[in-house]
């Protein structure tokens, strides 16, 4: 009888925990459940894109607007929902590394020398392909030699900057000197009037820089007559209209404005006719696509996606047309060594300060 009631307490005990353990179960299931529905779903309510203000604002929001539903349909392929896609410029090249060391920006379209300065807070995923064009050489005679420069099937991961002079007196006088086997010397440029980039830009400003530190030991804070333009093709009009006698741009920039030359500009020559490259600097590693280190968004498995997306879209038409505001034609993984020359020229340029 003992044994029996033993056997009993522990049947029931056993039967006790046995029910626990499924409504234990049950619980946890539908808690696992309501996570993973919502992890599942890799829904992402609002994807903030900035870029830099190396065009008119007007123009990249314009031909930016298709990358929206793209990049919607290629998330999806990689288990991302995205409600939302919003696209800004930013008012400066350091206003969008801010915002990415801040988190209120999510993705941004940087050059490597914006990225280098930002890096505490900025992740590079992609480095930009672009074409590469018929000239490539260190001497800007070469340049002035094969015009006009033309693009061609190669893919470049670096590209140039030149110093290229305009229809002005002076411009003229400093492209005859070079063309003509001549060095410029330091009186030469300091005597010009140059339109440049804001400082974090590679190929408006650091780069440009260091082809002045190297070639004279002098910066681009040592000229006495320098304007800040907000874009290149601020730059471009002041050239045009002979209130700069020197710009410093990347190197198919004249490809890019040939036809508001003469259309918005009113200009009778060609740019080609009119412009001569003064100056070469050393290759510069294309511009990044990178994510903020603060957002809330940016897991690993998301900078993949994000990656892949990019990616793909680059491969599309219409994808085609959205990077052509940047001259870009692909995108590559990237990884933050790979701008550890910009680094060094970042460092140089505090030096130098």
């Amino acid at each position: 009888m003992g044994v029996s009631v033993v056997k009993n307490k522990l049947t029931f005990l056993l039967a006790l925990v046995l029910i626990i353990g499924i409504l234990a179960g049950c619980g946890s299931k539908g808690e696992s459940s309501g996570d993973s529905s919502s992890s599942g779903s890799k829904t992402i309510k609002d994807l903030k894109i900035s870029f830099v203000p190396s065009k008119e604002p007007d123009e990249i929001i314009t031909a930016t607007e298709p990358l929206k539903g793209l990049l919607k349909d290629e998330l999806k392929k990689e288990g991302y929902k995205v409600d939302k896609v919003d696209i800004n410029v930013g008012t400066t090249y350091e206003a969008v590394g801010e915002a990415l060391s801040a988190g209120t920006t999510d993705i941004g379209l940087i050059p490597g020398g914006t990225y280098v300065l930002y890096d505490d807070g900025a992740d590079v995923i992609l480095t930009a392909t672009r074409a590469g064009l018929s000239n490539d050489s260190d001497n800007p005679k070469d340049w002035n030699d094969n015009k006009p420069t033309k693009p061609t099937d190669k893919q470049a991961t670096y590209y140039r900057a030149l110093l290229v002079a305009g229809p002005s007196k002076k411009g003229q006088e400093l492209a005859e000197k070079v063309n003509s086997g001549k060095k410029l010397t330091w009186n030469d440029l300091n005597s010009a009037k140059w339109a440049v980039m804001s400082s974090t830009s590679s190929a408006g400003y650091i780069y440009p820089t260091l082809w002045l530190q190297d070639k004279y030991g002098k910066s681009i804070t040592d000229l006495k007559h320098v304007v800040q333009s907000d874009s290149y093709g601020s730059s471009m009009a002041h050239l045009a209209q002979g209130q700069a006698d020197i710009m410093v741009a990347y190197a198919d920039v004249r490809r890019d404005y040939e036809g508001q030359w003469t259309k918005d500009f009113k200009r009778s020559k060609s740019i080609w006719d009119e412009t001569n490259v003064i100056g070469v600097t050393q290759p510069i590693y294309n511009d990044t696509i990178s994510v903020s280190k603060k957002s809330s968004i940016m897991t690993d498995d998301f900078k993949k996606a994000l990656q892949t997306a990019f990616i793909n879209i680059a491969k599309t038409d219409k994808g085609k047309k959205v990077i052509a505001v940047y001259s870009h034609e692909g995108y590559q993984k990237a990884k933050s060594s790979d701008y550890d020359g910009e680094r060094k020229a970042q460092k140089l340029l505090q030096s130098m300060k």
